[in-house]
């Protein structure tokens, strides 16, 4: 058994960790987090955690670079403050979708990231919805991915039997398949493809949609693009409804005035990744929070209870 419990957090979703403390029944554990003028990070652990079993919520969101060197440092500070187990719970995971080499002389950025996480000091991750599963096996320590789907699950429950789910593209297959035999729906897939270069992409739908409330499922929303025109031929196949359903709302560039003139009645998304002022630019997006999830994964962790439990 590791010693007492302390979660810390840094600047990028202070909201979260706050409201993981809240289920967990404790207080965050002060932390400075500063910029030096030239931008520098400036880290310092405003309590005494040897031998503690600490918890560090930071999703390496937008910015991105900063958020995640704001991480490696606090996780450093703590290894050399003696904290007796270090975990970094990284709710939204930057540079996962350059998981492999997709052209020549490219790099493999969620292998890079896995590796400053070790070396900066983390025991353990613990993060949701990893955009590639196999990421996991980047890291030489234990890491739990966890799923939202449950917490997506339940909001979606009264839509049961009048919906299907749908897969934006071929590789999102899986999940949505996992969502439809949960929710008892019918599946369908979007098929994207380009005859031509420099020619519009054509998008097709397999399977029946005809009639029903077709949710889009997805991992994460960045700009938009493929959601909204995922919507759009959803309508043309005949649904009466469309709805979006993503973990992660990055919801960069154009996303959010995409999503405001989209054809969808709801995106649902969960608080990962924290939206600020872009909750209140569109009023189709519902939050859902993962903060239970993550609180009672810490609690497994600490406790040395089963964390697989909480997989679906």
């Amino acid at each position: 058994m590791h010693g007492d419990l302390k979660i810390l957090t840094g600047t990028s979703n202070p909201a979260l960790a706050k409201a993981i403390c809240d289920h967990l029944g404790c207080q965050l554990t002060p932390a400075l987090c500063e910029t030096f003028s030239d931008g520098e990070i400036r880290i310092e652990i405003g309590d005494n955690v040897r031998g503690d079993d600490v918890f560090v919520v930071q999703a390496t969101c937008s910015p991105v670079n900063y958020n995640l060197m704001q991480l490696c440092l606090m996780l450093d500070a703590l290894k050399r403050a003696s904290a007796g187990r270090v975990t970094a719970v990284v709710p939204y995971y930057g540079y996962a979708r350059q998981d492999r080499k997709v052209s020549p002389r490219a790099p493999i950025s969620a292998k890079l990231v896995a590796d400053f996480l070790t070396t900066a000091g983390t025991d353990r991750v613990v993060t949701v919805d990893l955009h590639a599963g196999q990421i996991q096996g980047f890291f030489n320590v234990p890491v739990d991915n966890l799923y939202a789907q449950p917490v997506i699950l339940e909001y979606l429950r009264p839509y049961a039997g009048d919906i299907v789910i749908v897969s934006p593209d071929a590789g999102g297959v899986e999940r949505a398949r996992s969502f439809a035999k949960k929710l008892n729906a019918g599946l369908a897939i979007i098929d994207k493809r380009r005859d031509r270069p420099n020619q519009a992409s054509a998008m097709h739908v397999i399977g029946d949609v005809r009639d029903k409330i077709a949710i889009v499922v997805d991992d994460m929303i960045d700009t938009a693009g493929t959601m909204c025109a995922a919507g759009e031929v959803l309508l043309k196949n005949g649904a009466k409804e469309v709805m979006a359903c993503a973990t992660h709302p990055v919801l960069s560039g154009p996303a959010i005035e995409r999503l405001c003139n989209s054809t969808f009645s709801q995106v649902i998304v969960t608080d990962t990744v924290p939206l600020g002022d872009k909750l209140a630019a569109c009023g189709k997006l519902k939050v859902l929070s993962v903060a239970g999830l993550l609180a009672k994964a810490i609690h497994n962790i600490h406790t040395e209870s089963s964390v697989s439990v909480l997989f679906v």
